[in-house]
């Protein structure tokens, strides 16, 4: 699974915004804000990272049960296929 081309993803002071650029402009209008994690997980989407990457990337990150890390990435992928920026 993998970002647009056309999303890039900035620190601004304390915070992570996903940002369209190019032709996403056009399409998609605003902001996404991220929080730490979020932005983990979209760094290794824009890589290229599989489901059970990003919760491995979780898990090695954060002390938080298999489970969880499981059910945040299912719920973070949702929300990210939701906004139309996964290829």
């Amino acid at each position: 699974m993998k970002v647009k081309s056309d999303f890039i993803l900035r620190k601004i002071s304390d915070s992570f915004v996903v940002v369209p650029v190019g032709s996403a402009v056009v399409d998609f209008s605003g902001l996404v804000n991220l929080n730490e994690t979020g932005a983990l997980l979209f760094e290794k989407m824009q890589k290229g990272a599989e489901e059970s990457e990003l919760v491995d990337a979780l898990l090695k990150e954060y002390d938080v049960e298999r489970s969880v890390a499981e059910a945040d990435v299912k719920r973070f992928i949702g929300k990210v296929k939701d906004a139309g920026i996964l290829e």
